[in-house]
């Protein structure tokens, strides 16, 4: 069918890209039907908030069945942690463009209005 599709106005580029598409995934043998669109589902995810939330359910879940398991636990507390700090982790740059839109609408909407502005 591909080959037909240069006779039907369609790019070499746009072959590519429907052919990568359709080309299964590296784990779909692994998958189930279902398991499989989960994982759609789960790839339209963005950010990990919903990791560490389940990551937190589970380690409540095994303290409450297996309390004696402490090891297991610091290991979930750990991967909870680490998910934690990449979540909120904020390089220098963010922070420099976060400062220069909070001064922004200080200099541009509060000042205009009255409010003293703090902003050095």
């Amino acid at each position: 069918m591909f080959l037909y599709m240069g006779l039907l106005g369609r790019s070499k580029v746009r072959r590519k890209e429907i052919a990568k598409d359709a080309r299964p995934g590296f784990y779909s043998k692994a998958l189930d039907a279902a398991e499989k669109l989960e994982l759609e589902e789960a790839r339209g995810i963005e950010g990990i908030d919903e990791e560490i939330a389940i990551l937190r359910v589970k380690l409540r879940e095994l303290m409450v069945a297996n309390p004696e398991k402490f090891e297991i636990h610091l290991k979930i507390v750990n991967a909870i942690a680490r998910l934690v700090t990449a979540r909120y982790n904020v390089t220098k740059e963010q922070k420099k463009s976060l400062k220069e839109a909070v001064t922004k609408v200080l200099t541009e909407i509060a000042v205009p209005l009255g409010i003293k502005s703090i902003v050095r």
